[in-house]
């Protein structure tokens, strides 16, 4: 068993300890199912990058928003739980940050770029 908020805290910390303001961590892999907790520190950006064929984030603790191109797709804020884009994004922290990535991959569709 696993419990979230306890890793979600754990990589946050790791995060704040990190000079790149960031930690993960892999949480399950089964087949084409991926979740990964992701952990930023307040003002730390994921450069723009694909997405996969099929994929959710939530929002484990802070706030979060979703960007194209430099324009506002979405703030995700705790507790909240949003389909991915199928476009290009970033991801940038707007206050120290968890949360699960939750993706599915390799299911004989290309990321979307």
């Amino acid at each position: 068993m696993v419990d979230l908020n306890v890793m979600a805290y754990e990589h946050l910390q790791a995060a704040r300890e990190s000079e790149r303001g960031r930690d993960a961590g892999l949480v399950v892999h089964d087949g084409e199912l991926r979740q990964t907790i992701i952990a930023l520190c307040e003002g730390t950006i994921l450069p723009e990058h694909n997405s996969p064929p099929a994929g959710s984030i939530q929002v484990l603790v802070g706030r979060i928003r979703v960007e194209l191109d430099g324009d506002t797709q979405s703030e995700i804020r705790e507790g909240e739980l949003w389909p991915l884009t199928h476009e290009r994004h970033a991801v940038l922290a707007l206050e120290d940050a968890a949360f699960l990535l939750t993706t599915v991959t390799g299911v004989g569709r290309d990321s979307y770029s």
